[in-house]
């Protein structure tokens, strides 16, 4: 048989303080020792499905071809699918649990071809436990996959369409403003928003952003922050203070130059951020504003 893939991308929740991830490394060398494995990452939040479904859909558009194997998997021997994916038909093949993990990496590398529930125990380890499926089935049928083996071996053919989708957090306009969230803090502290900046272009040059929310006495939502900040295209540009940044992937953080914009702000993934225009009275003669908005005691 001759060897079809000769990389196979890597991520999971699983971390490095355990034996985990040398293991399923090890179970692919073994079974393909042509195979490299590159490290995407292994420090998604234990069982954070989401975030490990935003991280690969970031990175895929810079993933070598090859096998994607993505593990963070909170339902692992439970009725969930393990599955594979075609992409980019056949160029490339993603393994992991049918959780939504998968999906947006597999729409933005094309969408699925030819996909496969793993039910043939033929290419899977001898298991002494349930709870290791990346061990288990998930590298080995990796590895099968990189020595040449056609993904219909696998198991039987599933519809792709029936797919578990992923939790894909999209802005909403609301009164002329645009609600979003931050989806990712990076560990410089950079906090990426789910806005782009041609959806704020209309703003103008500085937008009003509302960084998080308190509920107030009469059960409302008050701004934690409102600031006046301008769009850059560097982190260097900001100076002192908080800017917006056109980030690496497109789309707008909120940012401190050498600095964290999490621990100033005290804000975090999942927190409410909606950018405006400013009004004729908020027009600032500087850049950057603070408004801190305390709530009563």
């Amino acid at each position: 048989m001759v060897a079809k893939y000769s990389t196979v991308s890597f991520l999971s929740d699983y971390g490095t303080q355990d034996e985990f991830v040398g293991v399923v490394k090890s179970v692919i060398y073994e079974i393909a020792p042509h195979t490299r494995v590159v490290d995407l990452t292994h420090e998604i939040e234990p069982f954070d499905v989401r975030s490990g479904s935003l991280s690969l859909a970031r990175c895929v558009s810079y993933v070598a071809s090859g096998v994607v194997l993505a593990v963070v998997d909170p339902g692992v021997g439970s009725a969930r699918r393990a599955v594979a994916v075609e992409v980019a038909d056949g160029k490339g093949v993603f393994v992991g649990p049918d959780n939504g993990l998968l999906a947006m990496a597999i729409a933005l590398a094309g969408g699925a071809g030819r996909a496969v529930c793993l039910t043939n125990t033929e290419y899977h380890l001898a298991s002494p436990g349930e709870t290791f499926a990346g061990r288990d089935i998930f590298a080995p049928v990796a590895a099968h996959l990189c020595n040449g083996v056609d993904l219909s071996e696998f198991g039987e053919l599933i519809d792709p369409a029936l797919l578990l989708p992923g939790v894909v957090p999209l802005p909403r306009e609301e009164k002329g403003a645009l609600h979003g969230e931050i989806t990712w803090v990076d560990r410089f502290g950079n906090c990426q928003l789910n806005i782009g900046p041609d959806e704020v272009a209309s703003f103008g040059e500085v937008l009003r952003v509302e960084i998080g929310s308190l509920a107030n006495a009469t059960n409302a939502s008050t701004p934690k922050e409102v600031r006046s900040l301008k769009v850059f295209r560097s982190y260097d540009q900001i100076g002192s203070g908080l800017g917006l940044v056109v980030d690496s992937y497109g789309m707008l953080s909120l940012c401190v130059d050498r600095g964290s914009a999490s621990r100033e702000l005290s804000i975090g993934q999942g927190d409410l951020v909606i950018l405006s225009p400013l009004s004729e009275i908020e027009q600032p003669n500087t850049i950057t504003t603070s408004v801190k908005i305390a709530p009563k005691r």
